[in-house]
């Protein structure tokens, strides 16, 4: 995969706290946004594919989230839930 240039106008507020959110874990500014954008793009590939799974299996007892021996709602992970 090749890579191209993407050229943003950004407010020089956001640019600052781009710079201090990268500062903080040792990257530059273009490595965190790229690895942001790497992280909500698997995030929404991650949701699709278990709504995908979930509409192929179907939902427990016709109840979404339930546990098929109880009844009782499972507890659900947001697909980014400890990626830092």
């Amino acid at each position: 995969m090749g890579s191209t240039v993407l050229s943003l106008r950004i407010d020089g507020e956001l640019l600052d706290r781009l710079r201090s959110h990268a500062a903080k874990r040792g990257m530059s500014v273009q490595d965190y946004v790229v690895r942001t954008l790497i992280r909500e793009d698997f995030d929404e590939r991650f949701k699709t594919a278990v709504d995908e799974t979930e509409k192929f299996y179907g939902e427990a007892d016709g109840v979404p989230g339930a546990d098929t021996a109880t009844g009782t709602p499972r507890d659900h992970v947001r697909p980014s839930a400890g990626i830092a």
